[in-house]
């Protein structure tokens, strides 16, 4: 007798004509850790979110714990021990931790909210999991990696028989990955059944039992993890060997390009001194809340500086705002993509003119749509943005596709200084071999290049130069040659003692 419990056979769907799945078919066993994985837009997604109710299915069958089901959806769903974790997070930002765990399931005295037993509930389930938030913090006031951990707490608190994991570390640090790497084993061992969809293929070693690749909307092969190799598992991924994973350009490192001078920012960013030269990448490594994004908004000018100098090719900038920053030629692609760098709902063309108005606008301020085009189109060449037209919505775009867009309004621009932070979180190896080979170009070119990882093999694999920051200060800088994962932690760890 079988022990799936979950069972797909020939599943389809499409949108718009766009064929998402064609023919798949994926089974999940009791107590197993089954990785689905693929490059953005191969269908993994889709296929989960059939699983879970959220789309319906144009042909194939589900079985769920043996028996057929049709007509599922979120709801239903649920009441067959579903859940899943989404890549992008479903927090409700303006309620506590409690509200969001138990939203839609309350617990109830008569009409009356029973607020004290869900909260005792929460901490209840906090304490176990070992979260180290209260149940009463609001979770728009949380960094996004312990929203994250709130979004698993909540899946979890459902006692549920199968669990999806769209991109569960994209936002974790490497001891609340481990943390949650336990949690994923004590619940396998309990005979939940686990779907986990990854980028971060280094991290199915440590937990994955079977793996199944899909491509371009089509079932490629399932095999026993410890039966296959990571690059046996990249070629299927994209149909190609990836020769490289982080392809390196060499070049002579010339002039400053940017520098920075004792830049001061609340309690993150503080006497931050920092420069880039023509013809190198410049990486900055630390541990969650070390200052390195709010260190790039405060040269972007997103957030207000207290005091500090910056120097574009030796002339100093007067950044009070990100529009001073772009006028000059200092751009930023944001760590969050969705909220700080694109408009969803706005096609591709208009999501790259938005920044670049000035160059598209004539005598009379009026925009022109064919330059709009244009340029928008160039991007996509550019950029191998895998696109059916420039008026699709950005929405509709993988991951990986709209990291590419964010980069492209800016290189638009003939920008002289591009900061990264975070530009590979939660795309493909593919992708994220196109963004190396971007930044590389980039450096070729002359324009300065600096960028922000939580990945210690990417800082390490593309960096020419790598600063690492602690509290809010940098604590050290190594060459490309010296640089290894036990100095970068040494220095991504030097706390300043508390203790007077």
């Amino acid at each position: 007798m079988s022990n799936n419990i979950v069972e797909i056979k020939g599943a389809t769907k499409a949108f718009g004509g766009v064929k998402a799945l064609t023919d798949v078919s994926f089974d999940l066993r009791a107590g197993e850790i089954h990785a689905l994985l693929g490059e953005n837009g191969a269908g993994k997604s889709t296929l989960v979110k059939i699983l879970s109710g959220i789309y319906t299915k144009d042909k194939g069958t589900v079985k769920v714990l043996g028996k057929t089901v049709e007509s599922l959806n979120p709801k239903k769903a649920q009441e067959l021990g579903i859940a899943i974790i989404h890549q992008e997070l479903n927090m409700c930002t303006h309620l506590t931790v409690t509200e969001n765990i138990f939203l839609g399931r309350e617990y109830r005295k008569g009409a009356i909210l029973d607020n004290r037993r869900m909260r005792k509930e929460t901490l209840k389930i906090l304490e176990t999991f070992d979260i180290g938030i209260t149940p009463d913090t609001i979770v728009g006031h949380l960094p996004i990696s312990k929203q994250q951990m709130v979004e698993i707490v909540k899946a979890l608190s459902t006692d549920s028989k199968i669990l999806i994991m769209d991109e569960p570390t994209s936002a974790l640090t490497s001891s609340e990955i481990e943390e949650l790497f336990k949690l994923i084993r004590k619940l396998r061992e309990s005979g939940c059944g686990i779907i986990y969809i990854s980028h971060r293929l280094e991290e199915l070693q440590h937990i994955a039992d079977r793996v199944t690749v899909l491509r371009d909307g089509t079932y490629i092969k399932t095999e026993d993890f410890d039966k296959i190799t990571l690059p046996e598992i990249i070629s299927l991924m994209v149909g190609r060997d990836i020769v490289e994973k982080f392809p390196r350009v060499s070049c002579e490192p010339g002039e400053v390009v940017f520098e920075v001078k004792n830049l001061n920012a609340g309690r993150m960013v503080r006497d931050v001194s920092l420069s880039v030269r023509k013809g190198e990448i410049v990486g900055i490594a630390g541990l969650m809340g070390a200052g390195r994004t709010e260190t790039t908004r405060a040269i972007f000018g997103a957030d207000v500086k207290q005091s500090g100098e910056l120097y574009l090719h030796g002339e100093q900038l007067d950044i009070k705002k990100p529009i001073d920053a772009i006028r000059k030629g200092l751009v930023l692609i944001p760590e969050d993509r969705k909220k700080d760098g694109l408009c969803l709902k706005l096609t591709i063309a208009e999501n790259v003119a938005l920044p670049n108005l000035d160059l598209l606008s004539g005598a009379l301020t009026i925009v022109s749509r064919s330059k709009e085009r244009a340029m928008a189109n160039g991007c996509v060449s550019d950029l191998s943005i895998r696109t059916q037209s420039v008026e699709k919505e950005a929405y509709s775009l993988s991951g990986g596709n709209q990291q590419k867009v964010v980069v492209g309004k800016w290189l638009a621009r003939n920008s002289k200084m591009v900061i990264f932070d975070e530009p590979t979180r939660g795309i493909d190896v593919g992708a994220k071999v196109d963004i190396y080979n971007l930044m590389n170009e980039l450096k070729q070119k002359g324009i300065g290049v600096l960028f922000v990882s939580s990945e210690l093999p990417e800082i390490l694999g593309i960096s020419d130069r790598i600063i690492v920051m602690c509290d809010g200060r940098i604590t050290g800088e190594f060459s490309q040659s010296d640089a290894t994962q036990d100095k970068i932690m040494e220095y991504a760890t030097m706390f300043e003692s508390k203790i007077g």
